[in-house]
Order: structure tokens, then sequence, then C-alpha cells
């Protein structure tokens, strides 16, 4: 099995910053790609945005330029920086990774974490 433990949720004004963290726990894995996505109350669930193991990025164009997703391959943890927040980011996020333990991949969904951002 493996763990994803989320961090850093809150409540923010616009034009603030938050940084989530997202860490990994288990035994015999190898990670792969990790993202973050989020589902706001009536919407479908999206991704925000995603980062593989060699580093490459992948950005929701609604958060291009303001979020920074990054990973510390060695502690299994992947973070997202906000800034410039705005009212219509408010949303549960959920971190998400993609791991191959024992030859067989599989995703894992964190518990989310709550971001509100008050106008």
């Amino acid at each position: 099995q493996v763990q994803l433990v989320e961090s850093g949720g809150g409540l923010v004004q616009a034009g603030g910053s938050l940084r989530l963290s997202c860490a990994a726990s288990g035994s015999s894995f190898v990670i792969y790609v990790m993202g973050w996505y989020r589902q706001a109350p009536g919407k479908q669930r999206e991704l925000v945005a995603r980062i593989n193991s060699g580093g490459s990025t992948m950005y929701a164009d609604s958060v291009k330029g303001r979020f920074t997703i990054s990973r510390d391959n060695a502690e299994n943890t992947v973070y997202l920086q906000m800034n410039s927040l705005k009212p219509e980011d408010t949303a549960v996020y959920y971190c998400n990774t993609n791991v191959n333990r024992f030859g067989i991949l599989s995703d894992y969904w964190g518990q989310g974490t709550q971001v509100t951002v008050s106008s």
C-alpha cells in the first residue's frame, strides 16, 4: 500500500498565497508521476498540475503563471506553490500519484485538503 498525506490548505484572501504538500509513504514502490487535482462544489475533479520523475511539468491553463509544482524525489514529496490566488481557485485539492509496486502500476489519492479564497 501507498499512503498520501496532504497538508497546507486553508483560508486566504484573494491575491494571497498557499503552499500544499503531499508526502507518499509505504514500501516497495517507485513513483512516476505526482500531481494535484481539485474539485469545486458541483464540478468535476480537474487536473491542476503534475510532474514526472524527470521534473517535466504540466499545468492547467487556469493556473499557468500562478502555480508552481515541484517534487523532492528523495522524500517522495510533491509541493504546489499557489500565488495570486483567486476566489475561483476555491476547491478541495487532492494529491495523486502513479506508482509501480511489484510491477503493477496503480494510482493513489490523498484525502484532500480544502483551499478557500475569499474575495
